[in-house]
């Protein structure tokens, strides 16, 4: 297992509160998720500020255009030193990605299916299949692709490190504690049971960001995840 596998979601609407639960996890995090909302409010420089504090950041934006307009975002993300970013997981998009990422030690992930979906969900994008057909699917194209991991449901991790070996990174949201709410999620598991089913981190939201003492269910969490 990650030393420390949690990945903490700013899903915030402003740098100031994203920064202030930052400041209270002080040393117990040291990674973070910078989604749409955060970056459509604070954009590339607080991915810096992040960085200048020697945070690793997951900058998940799910690029998904026409391949030069792929290529040209990824190398404006490069310069930025974020760990990770998300790309759709299509093959041109993954493609483009790839190339502009060139010898850089960016990691690009390909989103599966987002844990919201169930499947009706996908059905109603026109695929007539079981959800974890087009993970599968999806998974097999990343690996031809060059990505280096893959964001899937945590239900679908064990399946995802059977098909895909040891050495991609898989990245899962859609994890909550026992007894937590699901929120928006329909593909949930616990972060002990993500982990044991081959995931490398867990990404966690408003579990831990909207918690009368966020460091402290940072500690739980981590103790919950000590006896995976």
């Amino acid at each position: 297992m990650t030393p420390n596998p949690i990945i903490v979601a700013l899903d915030f609407e402003s740098a100031s509160e994203a920064e202030a639960l930052v400041a209270r996890l002080g040393n117990r995090v040291n990674f973070y998720k910078v989604g749409m909302e955060l970056y459509a409010s604070a954009g590339m420089a607080f991915v810096r500020r992040l960085r200048d504090q020697g945070k690793d950041v997951f900058l998940d934006l799910k690029f998904y255009d026409i391949p030069e307009t792929v290529r040209r975002a990824v190398c404006r993300v490069v310069p930025s030193g974020a760990r990770f970013l998300t790309v759709h997981g299509s093959n041109t998009v993954m493609e483009a990605a790839a190339e502009a990422r060139g010898a850089s030690n960016l990691k690009l992930l390909a989103v599966t299916v987002l844990t919201s979906f169930d499947r009706d969900d996908i059905r109603d994008l026109g695929y007539p299949c079981e959800v974890s057909d087009l993970v599968d699917l999806r998974v097999r194209k990343a690996l031809a692709s060059g990505m280096n991991g893959v964001v899937a449901s945590p239900l679908d991790a064990a399946r995802v490190r059977s098909l895909a070996g040891p050495d991609l990174l898989i990245v899962t949201p859609g994890v909550r504690s026992a007894g937590s709410a699901k929120g928006d999620q329909k593909r949930v598991a616990t972060p002990a049971e993500a982990i044991r089913d081959g995931a490398d981190y867990v990404v966690m939201g408003r579990q831990i960001t909207r918690a009368l003492d966020p460091a402290g269910e940072v500690e739980r969490v981590l103790e919950e995840l000590a006896g995976a």
